[in-house]
């Protein structure tokens, strides 16, 4: 029984020393979110595309700052998935937030068309980013978060086509 004492406070205290950090997810908000350009399927010119500004606020509730990396999110308007896009690298202090403009081009097929006409003429619609990130924080190493809904809200805007 003596011997297996000392071992176990060895244990013990070796346990007391090792890193207990509990990592919380970092918020993706989105503060604005504006169709600048739209070419639609059929026209001439190239490849069909919607062009769209995201206006991002990320906050950090760590105690330790992180950069976030590899953001990738399914565009779903009106409950229909519309696109894929990858978001800028941000990084983000200690308990601190940092804002973000990411400037994205989504592809617009015959399925989706109608979806950012109804943005482009002014008409509300529902948005959600859905999908994952993941963020460095440092020493603490590599921690991927997701999937899971990073934003949502309303979409509405003057419109950019006058018909």
């Amino acid at each position: 029984m003596r011997k297996c004492l000392p071992a176990a406070v060895t244990l013990l205290a070796l346990s007391a020393c090792a890193p207990t950090q509990i990592l919380q997810v970092p918020t993706v908000e989105v503060q604005g979110v504006r169709l600048t350009r739209l070419s639609l399927p059929g026209g001439f010119g190239g490849t069909p595309v919607a062009d769209v500004t995201l206006n991002l606020k990320v906050s950090n509730p760590n105690a330790i700052g992180l950069r976030m990396a590899n953001i990738l999110t399914d565009v779903i308007v009106d409950g229909a998935r519309v696109g894929q896009v990858e978001l800028p690298n941000v990084n983000v202090p200690a308990r601190g937030s940092a804002n973000q403009t990411a400037n994205v081009s989504i592809p617009v097929t015959l399925n989706t068309a109608a979806s950012f006409l109804k943005i482009a003429r002014g008409q509300g619609v529902t948005y959600r980013l859905d999908g994952g990130f993941t963020a460095d924080f440092g020493p603490l190493g590599l921690q991927r978060f997701g999937p899971f809904t990073l934003a949502q809200g309303q979409w509405k805007q003057e419109p950019i086509l006058p018909f």
